[in-house]
C-alpha cells in the first residue's frame, strides 16, 4: 500500500506526480507505483525536484531497465548515459528534437521502452509537445487506419531496419506506432507478402506528409505541450507517446536564455511486432 503524500494529478495527457523528491531515496513499493503509472498515464510529471545529479537520473532510469545510449557523449554530460541537448553548443548538443514527429530509438531493433527528462535550466521559452499515439490512431478514417497498418517503416540509420509503422504495444497491447518522420528512407508496403513493394521518394515524402498532418491539425484536445521549469522531471512511456520540441527550443541564448535538457533511454526489449499476444507473452 502506498501511503500519502503520493498523488496523481491528471493532465491533458498523462499525470502530474506530488509527493516525491527524486533527489532521494524512494522505497521500493514507491517505485513500483510509479513504474504501473507510467503504464497506465503514459507520461508523468514530477515538478519542483531538488537537482539531480546525472548518477541519480540513471538510477531512476534503471527503475525500468538497462539503459541504451546511441547518442553523441557531449563534453558537459553529467554523465556517459545522459544525453545532453542545448540551444548552446558548448553546452549541449543542438538541434534535437526538431526533425520530426517521432518515438525515441525507431532505429534500433526495439525502440527505447521509455525516456526520461530532466530541465536543468529553462529558456524564456520552448515546450516539448507530447501526443498520444493510440489516440491519433483511433481518429483516424478506418480505410486510412487499414492503410497505414500495411506500411512498414525503413530507418535511414543503423543498417535500416524494417519496423510495422502500426503494431501493438507489448504491455498494453493497445494500437500504437513506430515512426520518425525525419528519420525514415522509405517504406515498405505489405512487408513479407508477394505484394511487398518499397514506395519512392515521392511517395515517400507523400506518407510522411499525410502522418504529420495528423500531428498537426486540430488536436489540441489530445496532445499536451509542456512548459518547463527548472526541476522537472519527465517519465514518459515511449512506445505510447510520440513528441516533437517546439521551433523555440533552438532560438538563441541572447533572445531566450539558456535551454539545457538531459534525457536518458532505456533499452527496449520487444521488438515491434504484428503478433500482438506473441509481443506481450515476451515481455512478460
Amino acid at each position: 500500500m502506498i501511503r500519502a503524500p503520493y498523488q496523481l494529478i491528471p493532465r491533458r495527457l498523462g499525470a502530474e506526480v506530488t509527493g516525491i523528491d527524486l533527489s532521494k531515496s524512494v522505497p521500493q513499493e514507491v517505485i513500483e507505483k510509479v513504474k504501473s503509472d507510467v503504464t497506465e498515464h503514459r507520461l508523468l510529471i514530477f515538478k519542483k525536484q531538488s537537482p539531480i545529479s546525472g548518477e541519480r537520473h540513471v538510477e531512476i532510469s534503471r527503475w525500468f531497465g538497462e539503459l541504451e545510449s546511441t547518442f553523441y557523449k557531449h563534453p558537459r554530460s553529467p554523465h556517459p548515459d545522459v544525453f545532453r541537448v542545448s540551444n548552446v553548443e558548448s553546452e549541449g548538443c543542438r538541434g534535437v528534437g526538431r526533425t520530426g514527429w517521432h518515438i525515441d530509438g525507431s532505429f534500433q531493433p526495439a525502440p527505447f521502452g521509455y525516456s526520461l527528462y530532466y530541465m536543468h535550466a529553462v529558456p524564456l521559452k520552448g515546450d516539448t509537445v507530447f501526443a498520444p499515439l493510440h489516440e491519433i490512431l483511433m481518429g483516424l478514417p478506418s480505410d486510412q487506419l487499414a492503410r497505414w497498418e500495411r506500411l512498414y517503416m525503413v530507418s535511414d540509420r543503423r543498417g535500416g531496419l524494417v519496423h510495422p509503422l502500426v503494431y501493438s504495444h507489448p504491455k498494453t497491447l493497445l494500437k500504437t506506432m513506430c515512426f520518425h518522420l525525419g528519420m525514415t528512407e522509405a517504406f515498405i508496403w505489405d512487408h513479407g507478402t508477394e505484394r511487398e513493394r518499397f514506395t519512392d521518394y515521392e511517395e515517400t515524402a507523400r506518407i510522411l506528409e499525410e502522418i504529420h498532418h495528423e500531428f498537426v491539425k486540430d488536436n489540441k484536445a489530445i496532445q499536451y505541450s509542456h512548459k518547463w521549469e527548472v526541476g522537472d522531471f519527465i517519465i514518459s512511456d515511449n512506445l505510447a507517446v510520440g513528441h516533437e520540441a517546439t521551433p523555440e527550443t533552438q532560438l538563441p541564448v541572447e533572445q531566450v536564455g539558456l535551454r539545457v535538457l538531459h534525457r536518458t533511454t532505456v533499452k527496449g526489449t520487444v521488438p515491434p511486432t504484428k503478433h500482438y499476444e506473441v509481443a506481450a507473452s515476451s515481455e512478460g
